[in-house]
């Protein structure tokens, strides 16, 4: 993963961070009816990094008020517009451009992850199927680099198949959010060269996907 020059952000404070999680968690009980499976699986401290199957635009709100931690958050530059740009910034949220190697993003997010915080990754890039069929290398590159443990998450009941504009959610609406087990991505070398980071996605992908498969069966989805 090549690295683009330019400023890196500094690691929002712990206030801010909090108050977007009280934020998203008192909007998302109140819109939805989220059941949370396996919150106890996300290591209490230290590093780590939710990996979270992206089929609609409502995920990351969800997975803000559902995480046990408070969660930083890889966002497209696009939403950063308007009030929504000091607010995301305020709360914690990381602003990445996705057509490059975008080095204030990788910066911020590995300060996160050095500081023993929570970082958030759509490792699909973008939102679609949410069935980890593609995966970027981001997320390899991210748990490589850190040495931190990689938390499968899927979120299921956001979108509705069949629609090419998905609709938000109904009111009331259960949303299944399914914490997995943590696994380390990388082969313990410490080494980053292009074969281990293809051997680190392939091992993502496997554990992700068996992952989704699992939550599926367990919520009926």
């Amino acid at each position: 993963m090549t690295e683009r020059r330019g400023a890196a952000p500094a690691v929002p404070t712990g206030r801010g961070v909090a108050f977007g999680r009280r934020t998203a968690i008192s909007l998302v009980h109140s819109l939805y009816r989220p059941r949370v499976l396996g919150a106890w699986k996300v290591p209490a401290q230290g590093p780590v990094i939710l990996a979270v199957n992206h089929s609609h635009n409502v995920d990351g709100p969800v997975l803000l008020g559902t995480s046990p931690r408070p969660v930083h958050f890889l966002v497209k530059k696009e939403a950063f517009i308007g009030p929504l740009d000091p607010f995301l910034r305020a709360i914690g949220q990381i602003r990445i451009d996705r057509t490059a190697a975008d080095r204030a993003a990788i910066t911020g997010a590995l300060g996160v992850l050095a500081a023993g915080g929570v970082l958030g990754i759509f490792p699909e890039g973008t939102r679609g199927e949410g069935d980890f069929a593609e995966l970027r290398g981001g997320l390899a590159y991210f748990a490589v680099r850190s040495g931190a443990p990689v938390v499968p998450v899927a979120v299921l009941g956001t979108a509705r198949r069949g629609r090419a504009v998905p609709a938000l959610p109904p009111l009331r609406a259960r949303i299944d959010v399914v914490f997995g087990e943590p696994f380390t991505a990388g082969d313990g070398s410490g080494r980053r060269t292009r074969s281990v980071m293809d051997e680190a996605t392939a091992r993502i992908r496997e554990r992700l996907s068996a992952h989704l498969a699992e939550a599926r069966q367990a919520t009926g989805r």
